[in-house]
This record gives structure tokens, sequence and C-alpha cells, in this order.
């Protein structure tokens, strides 16, 4: 990076500041885009930014620049803002130094395209007529943390994303699939394709809704309709806005005893050994057997709850503050496989894609089904249309009958497929 964060904050403290902090972020990514079969593009993308937060008088200022810029300028300009903000509690990391060993395996452009050529390919050998498209990246990113207290903390990853799409048209009836990966090392891309092939498989032929309040199995993917409100519910944020219906709940049940939830920050592959402020990522107990144990928080929150901070302060931008944000939520597995918690089913219905946003921090959902499947006496007859799914999260996490051990990754959740008994299912 151009800007060296050193030099930064030994500019601000000469020019009046009494603390400093530079956080900086980088990354160059090479995305290769599969458009109706075929290659469409290759890019290269890169990103670097530099963030300066310093306190004069006791009042913040905060300014941004990307790539090249000066050091003297930024300073300035820093310095500007804080003359107009009125002083706040200076929230800086402990010195240390935390420089960590580079993770992950750079892969080459030609082997993403190789690799999206052949699944495209092998999606292709048994639906011929399908349409894919599919966007393969590996990419590098570098933060870093310096403040004037003496802190020095920097990681970098190197990781590759792909996804695959799928687009099946039949007459009037549009169906599409979406999958992908995310890695720091090797792909397991024919786990992907097997997963589509099996959904495509169910989805062959399409029968009436079950209607009325009846048992629904939301796949990992499916399941993540929940995990959203969840997260906010769990936020110091919300908790101090008593925006959080479980704000004053510590220490009781609010979910099914069978469910144990928690923070693994060091778990592969979306590691993150320190968060935005500098405070080291750490495992937290958030839900155990259905308990609220415990939030998450960042400096601030901590400081206003008079408690310690998480290491969940994230930047959604860096011209933002800090605030909470969880990192890996892990949601334990039950015992049983996908094929049993299907054997389950008498009559119910499966939830694997929904259209639209999910619920929001009231719990309240009402969402269409994008991908589903009609099950009767424990065997799946065929894809679901035109059908709706209401209910609400903190309700439906008290009604769980099932927990799969079928646990993957969709973003930054882990999470095994689930049944919830008596939600509303409409047509």
């Amino acid at each position: 990076m151009t800007l060296n964060p050193q030099k930064l904050i030994d500019l601000a403290l000469k020019a009046g500041a009494s603390h400093a902090e530079v956080y900086q972020s980088s990354s160059e990514s090479r995305p290769v885009f599969f458009e109706a079969n075929r290659l469409k593009q290759l890019e290269i993308s890169q990103f670097q930014g530099t963030a300066l937060r310093l306190w004069k008088d006791g009042s913040p200022g905060l300014a941004v620049a990307y790539g090249d810029g000066s050091s003297q300028l930024l300073v300035e300009k820093a310095i500007a803002l804080s003359n107009l903000n009125l002083p706040e509690t200076i929230e800086l990391s402990e010195p240390r130094q935390d420089i960590h060993t580079p993770v992950g395996e750079t892969m080459e452009v030609q082997t993403l395209v190789t690799l999206g050529k052949q699944a495209i390919a092998q999606l292709r050998q048994t639906y011929p007529e399908a349409i894919c498209s599919g966007e393969f990246s590996s990419q590098k990113d570098i933060s870093c943390l310096v403040n004037s207290l003496g802190l020095d903390c920097q990681y970098s990853e190197v990781s590759t994303d792909y996804y695959l799409g799928l687009e099946w048209v039949r007459g009037e009836d549009f169906l599409a699939i979406y999958d992908g990966e995310h890695s720091h090392s090797s792909l397991d891309i024919q786990k992907v394709v097997s997963g589509i092939l099996q959904r495509l498989a169910w989805a062959k032929e399409t029968v009436s809704p079950p209607m009325g309040r009846i048992p629904v199995l939301f796949t990992p993917n499916g399941a993540s309709l929940f995990w959203d409100t969840v997260a906010d519910a769990l936020n110091s944020k919300m908790v101090l806005e008593k925006a959080s219906p479980w704000s004053n709940k510590l220490g009781q049940q609010v979910i099914s005893e069978g469910l144990t939830l928690s923070q693994q920050p060091q778990r592969e592959p979306y590691t993150c050994p320190f968060d935005d402020e500098g405070t080291r990522g750490q495992r937290l107990s958030l839900i155990t057997e259905g308990r609220l144990q415990e939030f998450y928080s960042d400096r601030t929150r901590a400081r206003l709850l008079g408690t310690r901070s998480t290491g969940n302060g994230f930047r959604p931008s860096l011209g933002s503050y800090p605030t909470p944000s969880l990192i890996n939520l892990v949601v334990e597995p039950g015992d049983r496989g996908f094929n049993d918690l299907i054997k389950h089913l008498d009559r119910g219905l499966i939830v694997d894609q929904i259209l639209g946003g999910g619920a929001d921090i009231s719990g309240d959902f009402s969402i269409n089904v994008d991908l589903g499947y009609g099950v009767s006496n424990g065997e799946i007859t065929g894809r679901v249309k035109d059908t709706m799914v209401s209910g609400n999260v903190y309700q439906a996490l008290q009604q769980i009958i099932a927990l799969g051990c079928d646990n993957r990754w969709i973003e930054s959740y882990y999470t095994p497929s689930l049944i919830i008994e008596g939600l509303s299912v409409t047509s």
C-alpha cells in the first residue's frame, strides 16, 4: 500500500491529535465469468483504501483515501473534520504486535477456466437443454491496523470463490438453481455439481403443495432464513436499543433445547484473527442447549453495557466507525442424515431456495418458495410452485423437531438442515 501507516500516525500526532489509528485494506482478484454455457470474459479487479481516525481535544475525525494519496492531505482532512465534532470516548486497542502468516493458495486463471468449463459440461451432459452460468475468482486480501498506542496487526489471505447457476426452461416452467463454494485451498466442485443434479432430479415432476400448518424441512440453504434474525437478536447494538426481544433474557431458554450456537472465528474457511478495532477474535458460546449465554459486541457497545469487547467490531465501509458484526455462526449438528429427515415427514414441505429477503428483527416472515419440494409418506413427490411459507423466527426455533448432521457453509453460517413443526403453508 502506498500510504505508510506509521507515517500517518506520526503526522497526526504532530498536527495536534492526541490519539490516532490507521486501518488499511487491499484486495486483488481475477474473476472468470461464464454466461450461456460459454466463457464470457476475464477481469482484473484491484482495490486499496486507507482510513485515518484521530482525536484532537477529544473530538474524532475520520478521513479516507483510496489508492495513492497524500499523507499530509489525509491528516489535514481528518483534523478539519474533528473540529466539527463533539468530544467522545476514545476507543483504541492496547499495544501488541499481531502479524499473521499469509494463508491460502493462489489458483491460476487458466485453472479456474478449466474448472468452470468442466462443471458446465457435466451439468449439460445430463441436461443438455439447460443454460449455465458461473463466476470463479481467486482473491488476495490484506488487512492492516496500526494505532498510536503501539498496536500493529496484519492479516493476509488468498481464497477462491465460485458459484454455478443453472436455468432450466420447460414450456412456461422456469427453474433456476444456484450453488457455490469458498475455500483457502482445494475445491470440491464435484460435490456442488452432484448437488445441483440431485435437486434437478427431484424437480422433474411438479406437484400441488401441501397446505395448512405442516412440518417444513429447511435445507442448509433454506435454513439461512433464520440466522440473519438470530444474529441481529444477539447484537449488543440491538440490545442497547432495546430492539432485540432477547435483551433481558440472558440465562433463559430462548429456542429449542436441541440448538447450540457459537461463534468460531478460527474455523476454516472464514478465519478472522482480529476485528477492525484490533481485538482478537474469540470463540463465543452464544446459545447453549437453547439457553442464551452472551451477546457479541465491539468496544463502544461493550463499554456501554459494562462488559468486554468480544472482538466483533467491524467497519461496514472504510468511512464508517466499527459496529458489531458476527463472525462464523456455527449451529451444532444433530444426528440425522438428510434422507432420514425426509423419512420423518408423512406430509410436509422442503424449502431449499427462497425469493426475496427474510425476516427483520421482529422475526415475522412470509417468504415465497423459489425451490421447494412436496413430501408424502417420507418420500419427495416433486417440485412445488407458487407456494408461500409464513411464521415467526423466534417461535419457529422453539418448534424444531429434528436436526440434521449435514452442516455446510452458507456464507458465514455453518448450518444443518432442520425440521420445524407447524408453519403456515399457503398457495
